[in-house]
């Protein structure tokens, strides 16, 4: 099996101090490498004629600790993808809406508490919703609009991983334990095909504390994977999830791809590769993708 190593540094002055330490480790297993393949100025692809997959990627992640640098370890066949399924909040946005519009309800510190310990995986995801929902009865809806204006942003090469995959032809599908009221905007400013989340209930000019049933969660992210996949006449291993929190990992596991984006240490720990420095874009060099291609 050729495996792909691929290295995404979290700027251009660290690459060249990472493949050396990651040759050298590569080396000390006993393996060889060509020359690097350089994809874009933060990253390049060595190729390594091995099946220790989980070895290499050890190794490597030992190796290159304090390096500021990003590492996927995968076969080489097979690492284009043709479905993206990505999370939401803290992972395409850089905040989670709940704890935003909780802040405009004056109730964020008990809502974002709330939201750590079920993106950690502490809590029941449905349960803790359900809770931090209750807790925005009242808010008038001129809020949500407010509350995206003023605090939703899209993470750093979030429209460039979406409009590229989608220009070279994957579907890319947005899927979120938040609220429609935010997929939909967000999949238009990234350039998503479709969302899926939950729905907030209201009475025409207020939250009114409810959520829509049955909630989408952990095993809805999946089935999300699994029926976006077979409209494509796909399967899993033709995916790529990314995710940060414990409702995301089901998702993860189960996609050819699965990448933990800043993400708690439960889903860290059982993703195939992580980004912890570098932008989103990490997710096309780690397909392979070249900085040219990109749209």
């Amino acid at each position: 099996m050729s495996l792909a190593v691929t290295l995404v540094a979290a700027d251009a002055a660290t690459l060249p101090a990472a493949i050396e330490v990651a040759e050298i480790a590569i080396a000390r297993m006993g393996l060889t490498t060509g020359a690097p393949d350089l994809l874009g100025a933060n990253a390049a692809d060595l190729f390594v004629a091995s099946d220790l997959r989980e070895l290499v990627r050890e190794r490597l992640e030992a190796a290159l600790a304090d390096r500021a640098t990003d590492i996927c370890v995968q076969p080489a066949d097979g690492r284009r993808k043709r479905l993206l399924i990505a999370d939401m909040d803290s992972t395409i946005i850089g905040c989670e809406c709940i704890d935003e519009l909780a802040d405009f309800a004056g109730v964020k510190e008990q809502v974002a508490e709330i939201t750590e310990r079920a993106m950690r995986g502490e809590l029941a995801f449905e349960g803790a919703l359900r809770e931090r929902v209750a807790m925005l009865k009242g808010l008038g809806l001129d809020k949500l609009q407010a509350c995206f204006d003023d605090r939703v942003r899209l993470n750093p090469g979030a429209e460039t991983l979406v409009r590229t995959m989608a220009a070279h032809g994957a579907r890319c599908v947005l899927v979120s334990g938040g609220f429609t009221f935010f997929t939909s905007r967000v999949m238009a400013a990234a350039g998503f095909h479709a969302n899926r989340a939950n729905t907030l209930i209201d009475d025409g000019a207020a939250l009114s504390g409810l959520v829509g049933e049955p909630i989408l969660g952990r095993e809805a992210k999946l089935t999300a994977l699994r029926e976006e996949t077979a409209a494509l006449g796909l399967t899993p291993a033709d995916a790529l999830a990314v995710g940060d929190g414990a409702n995301d990992l089901a998702m993860i596991e189960v996609a050819g791809l699965g990448v933990a984006y800043r993400a708690k240490p439960v889903v860290a720990a059982k993703a195939h590769a992580r980004v912890d420095h570098a932008d989103l874009t990490a997710l096309l060099y780690f397909q392979g993708y070249r900085a040219e291609d990109f749209a």
